[in-house]
């Protein structure tokens, strides 16, 4: 190996991400040549600070072997969006070696329910970054971008979207200029998960040949064009009148009615199932009821206290799955932060209750057991709200369908346990 070539390698290593700025502007063989002996790890940050045209053309000229290891040591994140500029044959065969929990996290940010916006994404968007010159985005632009190029959008070296500019634009623009410096930053964006009729508004309303897709944090995951979404309102139209007669795979508004009822009926009666059970919980401590009859007065406000933290869980963890703002491998950091939140509104309420208790009934003993009881029940509720429909997600079953029917199991069983459970040891203590 030569002695500069030695040079560039370790550059590369200890720099992969200034490497990856300076690289961007070579050919995608030299680009290969100079980093087909460099760690993969090392590779990843370099792909990851590039242009993103430049490196998914990089990651799809790597040899297969080095390509793959590149993947696994990116995030899922950011490889679906280069393994999204692949050909379609070259991006399953990758996915078909990665380990099967890696390839179903990266096919979780590839795939998108077919009334979302994702849906019809683009993810081969042709953006650029910011510190660009005009004369190196000129370059770019005639090595790189589709012939039907209108928009140019600009981003960051993390790929969050900052600005646009057309084309036409860039041809009258000063050669020096930096591309942060006369870019339009008053940009439209839409969330991947948005149904496809907000991008229907967001076109009419603003008159535009193409939206940006972004996720949460602002990062361009791809772009809409306004033939896709002309198109896809035509096949809707067709899929509507489907619909109305119940040929749809999904319940819908106007699916028949028997449909509808083959939707439901299963849930209802497993629903009637939970509530016989916790109607024996109830049941198991009935000689404590019937003894302080304080204790079935006070029996809704630990449930419905539960019940109300553990939906509020469920609620955020919903909407995170749905929006892909967490997914199933994060279930840890996401059960902890709703078991702490659980906690420390269980600890307030708790001493609003204890407080509101003792004064109606000027029992020490019972003013305990409610407040222990609504601690714990919350605790739990949290914990549940969090971790059910994580479950659910990570077996492939929809948890919009089922989470809350499980959730109010969980609720009103340990809210009943734990408060009459109390009950019945500090029994004593209640007169």
């Amino acid at each position: 190996m030569s002695f500069h070539r030695k040079l560039h390698e370790t550059f590369i290593i200890d720099h992969p991400a200034e490497a990856g700025q300076l690289l961007e502007s070579f050919e995608i063989s030299e680009i290969i040549r100079l980093i087909e002996s460099v760690p993969p790890n090392a590779i990843a940050v370099l792909l990851s600070s590039m242009n993103p045209a430049v490196a998914g053309e990089t990651l799809g000229a790597l040899p297969d072997e080095l390509g793959i290891q590149v993947v696994r040591e990116t995030s899922p994140g950011d490889a679906a969006g280069l393994l999204a500029r692949l050909e379609r044959d070259r991006r399953k065969a990758i996915l078909r070696r990665l380990a099967r929990p890696l390839a179903k996290e990266i096919r979780l940010f590839m795939e998108y329910p077919a009334e979302s916006v994702g849906s019809l994404m683009d993810a081969g968007v042709f953006a650029l970054p910011e510190d660009l010159t005009v004369e190196e985005a000129v370059t770019q632009v005639r090595v790189r971008a589709p012939k039907d190029l209108h928009d140019i959008y600009v981003i960051d070296r993390s790929r969050h979207l900052v600005g646009i500019f057309s084309v036409r634009d860039l041809l009258l623009l000063k050669p020096l200029d930096r591309l942060q410096s006369v870019m339009r930053r008053d940009v439209p964006t839409i969330h991947p998960m948005e149904n496809r009729e907000e991008i229907v508004d967001l076109f009419a309303g603003r008159r535009l040949v193409t939206i940006p897709v972004v996720d949460l944090d602002g990062r361009l995951l791809g772009v809409i064009k306004n033939e896709d979404i002309v198109k896809a309102s035509q096949e809707d139209a067709t899929a509507d009148l489907q619909t109305m007669v119940g040929a749809s795979k999904d319940e819908r508004a106007l699916s028949s009615m028997w449909f509808s009822v083959r939707k439901r009926l299963g849930w209802l009666q497993v629903n009637l199932v939970t509530a016989f059970l916790a109607a024996t919980v109830v049941g198991m401590f009935e000689s404590v009821i019937a003894q302080f009859t304080a204790l079935a007065v006070l029996l809704p406000v630990v449930a419905g206290q539960s019940g109300n933290t553990g939906a509020q869980s469920l609620a955020v963890v919903m909407r995170g799955l749905a929006l892909r703002d967490i997914r199933p491998a994060q279930w840890f950091r996401v059960v902890t932060k709703e078991s702490g939140v659980a906690l420390f509104n269980g600890l307030a309420v708790a001493a609003t209750t204890c407080t509101a208790v003792y004064w109606w009934s000027s029992s020490a003993g019972l003013t305990m057991v409610i407040g222990i009881s609504m601690v714990t029940s919350m605790c739990i509720a949290g914990l549940a709200g969090a971790v059910i429909p994580i479950i659910l997600k990570s077996l492939n079953q929809d948890p919009a369908q089922s989470s809350s029917i499980i959730l109010t199991t969980v609720t009103d069983v340990v809210g009943f346990f734990s408060f009459l459970g109390l009950a019945t040891v500090f029994s004593h203590l209640l007169v």
